[in-house]
């Protein structure tokens, strides 16, 4: 159960965050909404429990906004219990030739320094909790690569690195650090990232739609319900003694 708890959810003003944070709620958990964009106050206007959602316009990659966005959260509900790292990048669709410096410094930055810029500010509030959990929302996409985005690829992969670093720092206090590896979502961001990968290949989306599909065990998109359900669980009871964990949600495009 994850009900009265305190849940920060980066990247929650659309799409898979979205989804996380109205988990988390419809479990009875007080949620922060953090984005960049003003997305997130129509996430909380569909959540519609005004007394336990908090939107918080937060960019990941400045450490005043993460702090003051923690700050504000602990002032509001009294503590904090768990942090889904959601927020991300897709970065730069291309052969490596065509990327430049700055492309690979922002995905990064976005993509992984910003869940230990998050992280490191919700640290002791986590480790206060009686049920302290951070979840990460890395990629199938860190395991098993696509062409023409490895700056994503690195990111991904090197989220993975970072969650069993933390579990392991964390462990001693009792807070539990996972990974969720999706793969690919159903929703307005996978249909993008088709687009992208059929105009770098010359090819129509449909076509990338189709091979990727093909190379699932299960050939559908993935739910985005599903992903969240994965968060909920991770953050509850039931999985105290899950952690340093990358679990794939992914229709079986990866199985390690």
């Amino acid at each position: 159960m994850v009900a009265d708890s305190t849940v920060f959810v980066t990247g929650a003003s659309q799409g898979l965050g979205r989804e996380i944070a109205t988990a988390f709620a419809d479990e009875g958990a007080d949620v922060a909404l953090a984005a960049r964009s003003d997305g997130i106050y129509e996430t909380a206007a569909q959540i519609d429990v005004p007394d336990r959602t908090l939107a918080i316009e937060t960019d990941v990659t400045d450490p005043e906004s993460v702090a003051d966005a923690i700050d504000e959260t602990v002032d509001t509900f009294g503590g904090l219990d768990c942090l889904v790292n959601n927020a991300g990048i897709a970065g730069p669709t291309a052969p490596l030739e065509e990327t430049t410096d700055g492309e690979w410094l922002e995905t990064l930055d976005v993509n992984v320094v910003g869940v230990a810029r998050v992280t490191r500010e919700a640290a002791p509030h986590l480790r206060e909790s009686e049920q302290g959990s951070v979840i990460n929302i890395s990629s199938i996409g860190g395991k098993r690569p696509y062409a023409n985005r490895g700056p994503y690829a690195a990111s991904k992969m090197g989220l993975i690195g970072v969650t069993r670093a933390l579990a392991a720092e964390f462990g001693d206090d009792g807070v539990t650090v996972n990974a969720i590896c999706p793969g690919p979502v159903e929703g307005e961001r996978i249909r993008g990232v088709f687009e992208r990968q059929a105009e770098a290949a010359g090819v129509p989306a449909e076509a990338v739609e189709e091979e990727v599909l093909e190379s699932l065990m299960i050939d559908e998109l993935v739910p985005p319900e599903e992903v969240a359900d994965m968060a909920v669980h991770l953050a509850s009871e039931a999985s105290r003694h899950v952690t340093g964990q990358d679990i794939n949600v992914s229709s079986g495009g990866a199985w390690y």
